[in-house]
């Protein structure tokens, strides 16, 4: 047995955990660019602590999912007004924005010297500016990835930047951050928390530290994500999500993912979606694709015990993976998440799209390689 497991410097998770931001902010930095969503006035509470702390700060607001240029421009106004550290408050887009300016604001090549897919995907040469994560959603788990999701609009996908040293160096998990979330934004999020802790269960790559992430945070998301969907003040079914997203960004970051995110990674650049809507719309189909393929082509395959775990973990003690299937199916119709088509994917795109997913990173961890037809089956059910 061998494998390596890396996460954020330090993690600190609780209730009211954003007050020790301040005095951990000091050994980092004095003068930091504090990145947002596009509610930068959520992190009013911060930024009043940095300042009694003699902490400098400057804003950068990114206010939908990370582009290639923005994060090009933070790492250029970083660099301008002398920043030794970068602070991500926010959901996984600012969370990602942050750690590429931190990269990007050392590694000075141009950008496409570091991407994957549209450049060179060249090492980082540099170590990168300190960084501190704080989420405000409980979903993506980028706090404690080392990786950062961009979107090329010049060639319609999303791409990677990518390095070890990305790691946050502090991971700040607060659950009442996410206490004042709309039902829409809780439930897509929540969704794509789900998605990476199954997938990374069930990934070709996982591991017995991963899976012990999985097992802990397949149970919790599944029981609190409809419950703070329906009633978002619910602090300890928010804690739940809260730990169960930080255990997915832990389990992908080591495990990988699957075939959902192998799709749902191009699609992104290519229709105007939430990351987590994604997932959720795809991962129904996803699952009874992979079964039936590990059914027909790999019969004894050990995943095939893996989903019936999983099904029992988040569905009932005697679930079979049938049930699992439905509870999914179930689910995504709670949450009222619509099919592709709903925003602006039509049938002539799907071939592209196959084409990009099959060779997506996401797809190395899928349990079993699916076919083409299979991938066609699996996006015109979803659509």
């Amino acid at each position: 047995m061998r494998f390596s497991f890396a996460t954020a410097g330090r993690i600190l998770f609780g209730a009211g955990t954003l007050a020790e931001a301040a005095d951990a902010a000091p050994r980092l930095g004095r003068r930091a660019l504090l990145v947002t969503g596009r509610h930068p006035e959520r992190a009013a509470a911060l930024t009043r602590q940095l300042e009694n702390r003699g902490i400098a700060w400057q804003a950068f607001s990114v206010s939908a999912e990370p582009e290639v240029e923005q994060a090009v421009d933070g790492a250029a106004l970083a660099r301008e007004v002398g920043c030794d550290l970068v602070i991500g408050f926010g959901g996984g887009s600012a969370l990602d924005a942050a750690k590429a300016i931190a990269a990007l604001a050392t590694n000075r090549e141009p950008v496409e010297t570091y991407l994957e897919v549209i450049g060179s995907a060249r090492p980082l040469s540099q170590p990168p500016l300190p960084a501190i994560a704080i989420p405000t959603t409980a979903g993506t788990g980028s706090e404690v990835t080392r990786n950062a999701v961009l979107k090329s609009l010049a060639h319609r996908v999303k791409v990677s930047l990518r390095g070890p040293g990305m790691l946050p160096d502090l991971a700040i998990v607060d659950p009442e951050l996410t206490l004042s979330l709309p039902s829409a934004v809780t439930a897509a999020t929540g969704c794509d928390a789900l998605t990476q802790l199954l997938e990374s269960f069930v990934s070709a790559k996982a591991n017995p530290l991963t899976d012990g992430l999985c097992r802990e945070g397949l149970g919790r998301a599944a029981k609190a994500l409809p419950q703070v969907v329906a009633r978002s003040d619910d602090l300890a079914a928010r804690t739940d999500m809260a730990l169960a997203s930080l255990f997915s960004g832990m389990a992908l970051a080591n495990a990988g993912l699957g075939a959902v995110h192998g799709i749902a990674g191009p699609l992104g650049g290519m229709i105007g979606a939430p990351h987590g809507a994604l997932c959720a719309r795809l991962l129904p189909f996803v699952v009874e694709a992979n079964l039936a393929a590990l059914v027909r082509r790999k019969a004894g395959d050990a995943t095939l015990a893996r989903y019936t775990e999983a099904a029992q973990m988040m569905v009932s003690s005697r679930a079979t993976t049938v049930e699992l299937v439905a509870w999914l199916h179930d689910l995504v119709a709670r949450l009222e998440i619509p099919g592709l088509s709903a925003w602006g994917l039509t049938r002539a795109e799907l071939p592209d799209l196959a084409a990009k997913a099959k060779a997506a990173s996401s797809m190395k961890g899928n349990p079993v390689q699916l076919t083409d037809d299979e991938l066609a089956d699996i996006l015109n059910r979803a659509l």
